[in-house]
């Protein structure tokens, strides 16, 4: 693999963890993936609502980014913002058409193992 892509790639990556929402849309808007995946199967949008980073989540929902899309361990981002306590987060993600059964464990889920069942009422439950 080219190192220098590797290199890119990790940078984008810690743009996505620490929520530079701006340097995350420039690189997205100039060529890179917006749903490029790391070696563990998260998406820059699920670093990005991990970390608690609305305005990035929402930068990189604005650039088509798939809220539905889990990791290799089937979690998504809207589980990881239940997890998480990200009531913005999961707003956006949920607007974004983010389906709160997809997954493994599903936001759903997340919401009824965490003790988070205010959540249940966002998902229609």
């Amino acid at each position: 693999m080219d190192p220098e892509l590797v290199e890119l790639a990790s940078k984008v990556f810690g743009l996505a963890r620490a929520g530079d929402a701006a340097a995350l849309a420039e690189y997205v808007d100039a060529g890179v993936p917006v749903n490029l995946t790391n070696d563990r199967g998260d998406t820059l949008l699920m670093l990005a609502a991990y970390h608690g980073h609305t305005d990035a989540v929402r930068a990189l929902l604005d650039r088509g980014a798939d809220p539905n899309l889990g990791n290799d361990h089937g979690q998504t981002p809207a589980a990881g913002a239940v997890f998480k306590g990200e009531d913005e987060i999961l707003r956006a993600l949920l607007a974004a058409g983010a389906d709160p059964g997809a997954g493994s464990p599903s936001a759903r889920d997340a919401a009824m193992i965490f003790g988070k069942t205010e959540y249940l009422q966002l998902f229609g439950n």
